[in-house]
């Protein structure tokens, strides 16, 4: 079989004008995406304005309605005993109430455009809101789309031989870069990011403190800005393991969940952590040892945002045939057999002990707590 090569000069052609085109793109959408949050803060405006004026005008028809009955009144009782008014008397009841009349007719009109006015606009404004969204999202996935052709890409220097396998590696990589980054940017976004923020403001504050009450009640307030320092590096300590530890590679898996667990339970002062190595402590494969970290921080993760436990028991075994892990909290529980749809976590779990040929299980009873079992078999 006759294998084509691709001539390497070439593919980076191909690459920069595919990088040019998705640049261009991108530039286009988000002008589009500002363009419409002008249009959308303008309408805003426009939305709170025609607001007050069906306020007004409906407030204004009220009180020409009251005015109109009593003039039909007026009116009724002038017809009635039309011999004991004058003319004039006759003519101007009948001219107010005329005038009335036309004055709430145009009142409901006028209600009734600046109603219309309002549902337009609103339907306008949802449609804008969408609009921005998807433009967002489109900016993000091209973002990474461009990431991905400036770096990974050009640093292939091999020649790709299937292009079918080419693509599927491509999307895979896309999907994985852009979802992991979007998870840092939020938990850094609401962690870390905020926590410093929040430093920040207390430092200033504490040197207002200082100058205007003295040293004691600055010392206080020192005790409370070491406990937020103390969070926000607990949080980046977070982040690090969530993206690889360190000491994954260097120690192996055993010792790296004994310090992971002991770090979380530092943290966590009413929830008790215990750990047991029941197996051998030999090092695995990389990719067992990083999806069996993986698979254990998550469910004491959840254990903990969820569970409401006391106590938290981690064990685990290797030996020859399998590698078993046991997570079990005292908390809450819940009821499995409810139908629900999956969390991401419980569903990446399930996709990791599958990828190792494994089985999850997972049992809770309602104030009973839970129990996760994993166990993947192994060849050393």
């Amino acid at each position: 079989m006759n294998i084509k090569k691709f001539d390497t000069k070439t593919l980076d052609l191909i690459l920069q004008k595919m990088i040019d085109t998705v640049g261009t793109s991108k530039n286009e959408i988000f002008r589009i995406s500002e363009q419409c949050r002008t249009d959308h803060e303008s309408l805003t405006d426009e939305l709170k304005e025609v607001k007050r004026m069906v306020l007004k005008v409906i407030d204004e028809g009220d009180k020409l309605e009251v005015q109109t009955r009593f003039a039909r009144k007026r009116l009724s009782e002038v017809s009635m005993h039309f011999k004991d008014y004058t003319e004039a008397e006759v003519r101007d009841a009948y001219e107010k109430a005329h005038q009335l009349q036309m004055d709430l007719s145009m009142n409901r009109q006028l209600e009734r455009q600046f109603r219309e006015r309002r549902d337009d606009i609103e339907r306008r404004l949802l449609g804008l809101n969408e609009t921005i969204e998807r433009a967002e999202t489109l900016v993000s996935q091209i973002t990474v789309v461009m990431n991905y052709l400036m770096g990974d890409l050009k640093q292939m220097g091999e020649i790709i031989e299937d292009a079918k396998l080419k693509l599927d590696f491509g999307l895979k990589i896309i999907e994985a870069q852009e979802e992991e980054r979007k998870k840092l940017s939020r938990e850094i976004h609401d962690g870390p990011a905020q926590m410093m923020a929040n430093v920040m403001m207390r430092s200033d504050l504490i040197e207002r403190v200082y100058k205007e009450r003295g040293g004691d009640q600055a010392l206080s307030e020192i005790k409370d800005l070491k406990k937020m320092v103390r969070s926000a590096l607990y949080e980046v300590r977070r982040i690090i393991y969530d993206l690889r530890p360190m000491a994954l590679d260097d120690l192996g898996l055993v010792p790296t969940l004994k310090k992971y667990l002991q770090t979380i339970e530092e943290y966590h002062s009413t929830t008790k952590i215990k750990f047991a190595n029941l197996g051998l402590e030999t090092r695995l494969p990389a990719q067992y040892e990083v999806a069996l970290f993986r698979l254990i921080q998550e469910s004491v993760t959840n254990a903990l945002k969820h569970s409401e436990s006391s106590e938290i028991v981690v064990k685990l075994e290797i030996n020859k045939n399998r590698v078993a892990a046991v997570i079990k909290d005292d908390g809450k529980g819940f009821n499995i057999q409810e139908k629900k749809a999956e969390s991401f976590g419980i569903i990446g779990m399930r996709e990791r002990v599958e990828l190792l040929e494994g089985q999850l299980s997972i049992d809770s009873k309602i104030g009973k707590g839970t129990i996760i079992i994993i166990q993947i078999p192994l060849t050393l």
